[in-house]
């Protein structure tokens, strides 16, 4: 028997957190989220070509903390699997020995499951190598699951055990620590984003948003393209100080984002009779990071003709007049595109500004503190927090073993400095971390 957090189908508890003020979120959707923590069998392997895996850190993603929150869109329902085990931001050690790697090798995962997974297809989208984009989600050999986390047969890494196929797996090397190391998935996910479009010399860009999505996006444009100016949108002074030590040229509050992309990119400042105002002028890109309605604020700040992209999950509506009066592109960034992208992210993951970034790490058993925190990650002064399902026992870090307990202090068990968690008020849509892949 293994230990696991399980998300369970709850209509009723959903509705219930999705009406929580925004003040009350972190202190009650740990209580009213449809989660469960169990003994249950471990995942079997549901076919040739998977292996079993042992999990060592699991991130707490943006998206995990809309679900639990009632703020997931029905459309992606269907494309599930009741109960899963959630946790898709996955370091783990291998327990069987695969394609050249032995047991006991770290690996992180790739947490979509396309047709390779399925023993399906291909479908033309991954025939074409666009995996993340599978058209087989919902058949083949496993339950419906955009990803692993989201799967009823895979499990996630919110557990002890889980099961992946060998093309999900990509080896960390000995020297990058653990608590980096499970930043590979989200940082895959900022890299296929900034790959998504063309970002020529010089480009002006803004980042809405500023928590681990945000940060991570702004690493990828500094160091994978010749980006220009990069001003980030970011309302506490932790999240800026750490945009400016990734890239950022200059960071704003955002209730001086229009204010200040005004004197930025000259542009002119209109304010309707009703509702918010924008820009005639503003940035070439910007990229929405929040998952909320941060994607309204990115229409009023981009340029005639520019593009917005899509890295957070939307979750709210949004007033389209802009897209249309304005001809802007509007591109949609989803999860990572394999190999290469998890190759660039594992590079990135050594930068030194991302020390610290995990700054506190959770046993199951705490999973209600865990939410919590993350909830309110932004106020707080954290970027990530992750579980270590197997806490209390030796962890490989690349150049040593330690046990992970909890600081007399009473707060989070951590390898870098542990924050205590906080159930202070909630934060609002640019303090979410949005959804890391």
């Amino acid at each position: 028997m293994i230990l696991a957090l399980e998300y369970h189908r709850s209509p009723a508890r959903y509705l219930a957190a999705a009406r929580l003020p925004g003040r009350l979120r972190p202190a009650a959707v740990p209580s009213l989220a449809p989660l469960r923590l169990s003994h249950r069998q471990p995942p079997g392997k549901p076919g040739p070509g998977w292996v079993r895996l042992k999990t060592v850190l699991s991130g707490i993603c943006g998206s995990d903390l809309a679900m639990a929150a009632g703020k997931v869109s029905p459309y992606l329902g269907p494309l599930t699997s009741m109960p899963f085990v959630p946790g898709h931001e996955i370091l783990a050690e291998l327990l069987d020995d695969t394609d050249g790697m032995p047991a006991g090798t770290r690996v992180v995962i790739d947490p979509v499951l396309p047709c390779r997974a399925r023993g399906t297809g291909p479908c033309p989208p991954c025939a074409d190598g666009h995996e993340n984009r599978c058209d087989h989600v919902n058949a083949g050999r496993i339950s419906s699951g955009l990803q692993t986390g989201f799967c009823s047969d895979t499990g996630g890494g919110w557990s002890e055990r889980l099961v992946a196929h060998r093309s999900q797996l990509h080896r960390v090397p000995e020297s990058l620590p653990s608590e980096r190391a499970v930043l590979a998935e989200p940082l895959a996910c900022a890299v296929r984003s900034v790959r998504r479009i063309d970002v020529p010399r010089g480009t002006s860009i803004v980042v809405v948003g500023a928590g681990t999505v945000g940060l991570l996006t702004v690493l990828a444009l500094r160091e994978l393209t010749a980006a220009g100016p990069i001003t980030v949108i970011a309302r506490h002074a932790g999240q800026r100080r750490r945009a400016r030590e990734l890239g950022a040229t200059e960071t704003i509050d955002p209730s001086a984002a229009l204010r200040g992309l005004r004197r930025i990119t000259g542009g002119s400042l209109v304010r309707p009779e009703l509702g918010p105002g924008y820009l005639l002028g503003g940035a070439d890109i910007v990229v929405e990071c929040t998952g909320g309605e941060g994607l309204d604020t990115a229409l009023r700040l981009v340029r005639a003709g520019g593009t917005v992209l899509l890295s957070g999950m939307p979750s709210k509506p949004v007033d389209l007049t802009p897209a249309w009066f304005r001809e802007l592109n509007i591109v949609g960034s989803y999860a990572s595109r394999g190999a290469d992208d998890f190759q660039a992210a594992i590079d990135l993951a050594a930068h030194d500004g991302l020390e610290g970034f995990v700054d506190s790490i959770y046993p199951l058993t705490r999973w209600r503190d865990a939410l919590s925190h993350a909830l309110s990650a932004g106020r707080s002064g954290s970027v990530k927090i992750a579980f270590a399902p197997h806490n209390g026992t030796s962890m490989h870090d690349g150049t040593a073993s330690r046990d992970i307990t909890a600081p007399k202090n009473g707060g989070a068990p951590a390898l870098s400095g542990g924050t205590p968690p906080l159930n202070g008020d909630s934060t609002d849509h640019l303090d979410r971390e949005g959804a890391d892949g």
